[in-house]
């Protein structure tokens, strides 16, 4: 079990991933909290696995949760939540100790992943892998809709028509093997395939 504890000032922000981590069977939230100190309160008395925290918060923001983390010595993993696709942003966190940086407009399969990840310590920590969380989905279309796949599991899929390997694939994508093989699993679970060769005619058949 991941134990999690979230720090964000904006409640229904904060709720929405509560809400969805809940859905995965091994994560368990221990708690939210609206500023960094709440958190540092929470964390010295209480054992953590994962934290993930916005970065602008009243009182003590990310950076000082950051900072304070390392400090204290807690074996927490952080994880930032951001807004922003900023470099510099991204640089200074890592700086600091971050163990992982999320956009808040990543697609919710990125965060699940990434938190298991850093759990595990295999986390590849990037801004290149950043970057492509930004970036508009190009597509969302009836298929992605009717099989309800991530922007990143149609990323693979396409890799995979190309004829990639799974090391190849975590190379150009700046994620691990095993998050390939996990996501490979999970596209062959929704599209209904058991083999490499109907991927590959599911991805004609979906015109990726």
């Amino acid at each position: 079990m991941i134990r999690i504890a979230i720090a964000d000032d904006h409640t229904l922000f904060a709720k929405g991933i509560e809400g969805l981590l809940e859905e995965e069977e091994d994560f368990e939230i221990l708690g939210l909290f609206k500023n960094g100190l709440e958190l540092m309160d929470f964390l010295q008395e209480n054992s953590v696995d994962v934290v993930l925290t916005d970065l602008n918060m009243p009182e003590m923001d990310g950076f000082g949760v950051l900072e304070k983390i390392k400090e204290s010595g807690i074996p927490a993993k952080v994880i930032v939540l951001s807004m922003y696709d900023e470099e510099k942003i991204f640089k200074e966190c890592v700086d600091r100790g971050a163990d992982g940086f999320i956009l808040k407009d990543a697609d919710p399969d990125e965060l699940v992943f990434t938190i298991h990840e850093v759990h595990e310590g295999r986390h590849l920590i990037n801004f290149d892998r950043i970057i492509e969380q930004a970036r508009p989905n190009a597509f969302f279309d009836s298929f992605r809709e009717k099989f309800k796949l991530s922007r990143r599991e149609v990323q693979i899929i396409k890799l995979i028509k190309e004829g990639k390997t799974s090391r190849e694939i975590a190379e150009e994508l700046v994620l691990s093997i095993g998050t390939i093989e996990s996501h490979r699993k999970n596209i062959f679970t929704k599209l209904g395939i058991k083999s490499r060769v109907e991927l590959v005619n599911k991805a004609y058949e979906m015109n990726l």
